[in-house]
């Protein structure tokens, strides 16, 4: 039986998608889903990091169900988005979950607001600098125009990048939640996220040894979209980094959840 029940609360003015576990606990987590998939896609893990923190996960706006602003398509200003979110919801100091997507963002978050945040784990997202991605990302991130994508058809292209998740079966109300984020221009309208990495990473790469927050690299070791350099990159520019590869491809959370999951508490206990 899944777990996870979807709501809407409005923040800054837009319809923002999220779920919180049903329990109390002491410790906090704020837990941002991955593109191009939505919150389901902690459904694999969500019943065990439940039982270590009380969880808040949320559809960046723009992504999954939440409603885009096209100024917020950018990791610069979805970190100062992290954190209105977080006071929104009334985390003084939670824990942060931000694969993919969430990585670039809740670093810049951490860098610009000392202190906001317990942890982070973050990973499976680009970060280096020269960009090291693979295909089909880098493509989208240097094409010199987004035409071409204007006339694909987005529920395939999704259909494809969740094809390539390994080992796991997606049930089919995760599945189904995933499609239905993905209709007319919606995948094209989120492509400058992701093409601001060129821009935005030199920056972040400065910022990288300022941030105290301790800090959980996770990501999969067989990861083709956002090779493991990623990760690495920034173990040796954090100052209080913790780096793990499991055994998994990009989709780390669905195709290895156990160890994903494992990983994570236990990084919280820890911290």
């Amino acid at each position: 039986m899944n777990e996870i029940k979807p709501r809407f609360r409005t923040i800054d003015g837009l319809s923002i998608r999220f779920a919180q576990s049903d329990e109390p606990h002491e410790s906090e987590a704020l837990l941002l889903s991955p593109w191009p998939e939505s919150l389901y896609s902690y459904d694999a893990t969500w019943s065990k990091l439940a039982r270590h923190a009380r969880l808040t996960v949320v559809d960046l706006p723009g992504f999954g169900h939440s409603e885009l602003r096209p100024d917020l398509l950018s990791p610069t200003a979805m970190g100062e988005f992290v954190v209105q979110i977080a006071d929104v919801f009334g985390l003084a100091n939670p824990h942060v979950v931000g694969p993919d997507i969430g990585t670039a963002a809740t670093l810049f978050a951490a860098a610009r607001h000392p202190g906001r945040f317990r942890t982070l784990v973050v990973g499976t997202g680009g970060t280096a600098v020269p960009l090291q991605l693979g295909s089909p990302l880098k493509d989208w991130v240097l094409a010199e125009s987004l035409d071409p994508y204007r006339t694909m058809d987005p529920k395939a292209a999704i259909t494809t990048a969740i094809g390539t998740i390994h080992g796991y079966e997606l049930p089919d109300v995760v599945r189904e939640d995933y499609l239905a984020a993905y209709t007319g221009q919606r995948f094209v309208d989120q492509l400058p996220y992701v093409r601001a990495y060129p821009t935005e990473l030199p920056v972040l790469s400065g910022l990288l040894p300022t941030i105290e927050t301790p800090v959980q690299i996770l990501a999969g070791r067989d990861d083709a979209v956002v090779p493991p350099g990623n990760a690495e990159y920034l173990h040796a520019r954090l100052p209080n980094s913790k780096l793990d590869f499991i055994d998994a491809g990009h989709f780390a959370w669905e195709e290895n959840a156990d160890e994903y999951a494992d990983v994570i508490t236990g990084w919280w206990r820890a911290n």
